[in-house]
């Protein structure tokens, strides 16, 4: 048992037994009515995707609502709320001018007519302002959003804009019901806790920490789906309680399976096994996905380049990804996803090796203080193997898990922390979800820039990165450039995701905010 393992073993012994003493009180339906059970490892907090993009809330929320198209498994783009578009040339480029006709006879949950002054009032009043990969990436290309009809949506583009129409899935681009939110708060608004939205599902009840519950919309907009009556998300923190759950039919689905837990379910998951393991790049709250370590550039102490960079040095990236993601993992090599392939690939960047003697002796010189590290629970080994790390080498470290809205809170409203360990996803595209870890404009954004790091010439290379895809290359490989230099966060790992489902049901989407829209029982 190598030193990592060891100390996982001992954080496991550490938490205890697992939270639920008593077996599950799932209802399932009647024989026409097939209950879907999905297990989480956290309570989303709020259930309004429009205004977060934390992957506990879209894992759940997503299902209660659409964007204007969704996104395939091939990447291609499709129909949603709207059933078509088309582009044409403007006073701003090719391009510049987006129309979309939306499907006729669309109502919301409540019964109010669904137009396209719900997605004008959206996109500029909510997402613009308070979704943070939308406010970095989408807002900033947008002159304006018209809807001269109720059925068409205008969107008059600054510049040309590739990535527009992945900005516009329903993880992305969640449509809110005017009717409900204008006028309001959209933070505070009582229908995040009981929302309102047009998906496949809508709600029935949310009890904090134990399990939210939808039913099928049996007015949704797609004939014949959802093909079952209920879908429950079921909190279970622990993954081998999930796993267990699984294997017992209590649960039907996991959304995220560790690579431990993935080579111990491969043998229910054979041609004739009950179970289906299916290993993807991205999942509701995102793609490419990368691991990382924010610094809080507003401590003192870590102000420092020196200490961050030391800390980087302390850190054995490599054994992070063997240990805790083997097979689903890759240590980064940039400061975007290796996904996002040419992005990635034009930044000649060298992050900081692992130099433990190094990264002691610059330690010693900077004498810092004790720092207080976050993550979300499930991320709590990640936490500890980097405590473990820098703890010989002179920086003492406090882990605290945290559940997602009480982290949310904490890093980016509060800026209540020294580091932070988050998981961002950027998307198809790097406009999607890379833009907001490096812009100022995402300070203090729930998920957007951490760190607080400021740049005037990295502000303006994103606003540059439009235009041709050669153009928008160069500018990601400067903002990579700078960001490589500054050390605002530590770059730890690229990382996949593999999703587990009972193999009596059939027609899940994992990659797709809208996973189980089209699920339905195998015949």
């Amino acid at each position: 048992m190598n030193r990592r393992a060891a100390l996982l073993l001992a954080f496991v012994v550490l938490l205890g037994g697992p939270a639920y003493a008593q077996p599950w009180q799932v209802e399932r339906g009647m024989p026409h009515e097939p209950v879907v059970v999905v297990a989480v490892e956290a309570d989303p907090g709020q259930l309004n995707p429009a205004i977060s993009t934390a992957s506990p809330v879209h894992r759940v929320a997503d299902s209660l609502f659409n964007g204007l198209v969704s996104v395939a498994a091939d990447g291609s783009i499709r129909p949603d709320l709207a059933e078509g578009w088309s582009a044409s040339d403007g006073p701003n480029g090719p391009e510049t001018v987006w129309r979309f006709t939306l499907r006729d006879g669309i109502r919301w949950h409540d019964g109010v007519a669904f137009s396209a002054e719900d997605v004008a009032f959206t996109l500029q009043e909510v997402l613009f302002k308070h979704h943070a990969r939308a406010r970095a990436g989408l807002a900033p290309a947008v002159e304006a959003v018209e809807a001269p009809d109720a059925r068409t949506v205008i969107i008059r583009l600054k510049r040309p804009h590739p990535a527009l129409l992945a900005q516009l899935d329903v993880t992305e681009a969640a449509i809110l019901p005017r009717h409900l939110y204008e006028g309001t708060d959209p933070l505070t608004n009582p229908y995040n806790m009981r929302p309102v939205g047009t998906g496949p599902y809508r709600f029935v009840s949310y009890e904090a920490g134990r399990q939210t519950v939808f039913a099928r919309n049996d007015t949704y907009f797609k004939m014949r789906q959802p093909a079952v009556g209920r879908l429950v998300f079921r909190v279970i923190p622990e993954a081998a309680d999930q796993v267990a759950a699984l294997r017992s039919g209590e649960v039907d689905y996991l959304p995220r399976v560790s690579a431990e837990d993935a080579r111990l379910l491969a043998a229910d998951a054979g041609p004739d096994g009950p179970l289906v393991l299916r290993h993807v790049h991205g999942g509701p709250g995102g793609s490419n996905c990368q691991m990382v370590l924010a610094f809080n550039l507003d401590r003192p102490a870590l102000s420092s380049l020196a200490l961050r960079r030391a800390v980087a040095m302390g850190i054995d990236r490599q054994e992070l990804v063997d240990d805790l993601v083997p097979g689903q993992g890759r240590v980064a090599r940039a400061p975007l996803s290796a996904g996002l392939a040419d992005f990635a690939n034009a930044a000649q960047v060298t992050l900081p090796p692992h130099d433990p003697a190094a990264a002691k002796a610059a330690i010693a010189a900077v004498a810092p203080p004790p720092m207080v590290l976050l993550s979300f629970t499930n991320f709590a080994p990640w936490a500890e193997a980097i405590r473990a790390d820098l703890a010989p080498l002179g920086l003492t470290v406090e882990t605290r898990t945290m559940a997602p809205r009480d982290f949310e809170a904490a890093v980016f409203q509060r800026r209540d922390f020294d580091m932070a360990l988050i998981s961002y996803c950027q998307g198809p595209d790097p406009a999607v979800g890379a833009a907001r870890m490096y812009s100022s404009q995402s300070i203090g954004l729930p998920f957007g820039n951490a760190a607080g790091w400021r740049d005037a010439t990295v502000d303006e290379a994103l606003d540059d990165a439009v235009g041709r895809r050669h153009h928008r290359i160069l500018a990601w490989a400067s903002i990579q450039d700078k960001a490589a230099a500054a050390l605002p966060y530590v770059w730890l790992a690229d990382t996949d995701f593999t999703v587990a489902w009972r193999r009596e049901l059939m027609g899940f989407s994992p990659w797709s905010g809208q996973f189980a829209e089209s699920v339905s029982p195998r015949r």
